[in-house]
């Protein structure tokens, strides 16, 4: 089994990977192979309505000058999905934004390859719009029919600078739980 995890931050090391990395951790101590990567620092940019994935049913997105179509094909190879993304005004990066549009409009126009996939969200913040990201991700999920497994409370840590969410006690032990439950719901699954 396999999971593969978005950071959807500009900080490669920042509070939003440390929380992936918590998840993760889980994970692997169920014996399940993970991957993080970064999209921060990544050519990325928005779809473009094309609808040329829709025509010609490869599983990839006709824009071939980004990473795009190399991160599908880890969600594709997966058994599970993660999001991750700190809050920009209230909701995701425009890095994680351009993942979720591409990769679920090439998803549902390639009849629903992510289907019954386990995915879940996991969101950094200073204070307040955690939420709305939170949502903004689980709803690439619930469209692209994915089994989402919740965990102790919102997949949320609080912190601004670098390092602060590992003050983030409920944070932390919420990322745990999600690992744990995550790592159950796939070997269920299998």
């Amino acid at each position: 089994m396999r999971v593969v995890a978005f950071n959807g931050s500009s900080r490669k090391e920042g509070n939003t990977a440390t929380l992936l990395r918590r998840v993760l951790d889980e994970l692997e101590r169920a014996d399940i192979a993970t991957e993080l990567v970064t999209l921060g620092g990544q050519s990325l940019h928005g779809c473009t309505g094309c609808r040329r994935c829709a025509a010609l049913q490869t599983q990839r997105c006709s824009k071939e000058d980004d990473v795009v179509n190399a991160c599908i094909e880890k969600m594709l190879a997966a058994d599970g999905i993660l999001l991750g993304s700190p809050t920009y005004f209230s909701d995701v990066t425009t890095e994680m934004k351009a993942l979720i549009d591409r990769c679920g409009y090439v998803a549902k126009a390639n009849r629903d390859m992510f289907r019954r996939k386990v995915g879940a969200a996991v969101v950094a913040v200073r204070r307040a719009g955690s939420t709305h990201a939170f949502d903004t991700m689980n709803h690439f999920f619930m469209i692209n029919q994915m089994i989402v497994p919740g965990s102790s409370y919102w997949n949320v840590g609080v912190g601004l600078e670098k390092g602060d969410v590992e003050k983030d006690e409920e944070g932390l032990r919420t990322m745990k739980v999600l690992g744990e439950n995550m790592a159950w719901l796939l070997k269920r699954l299998r």
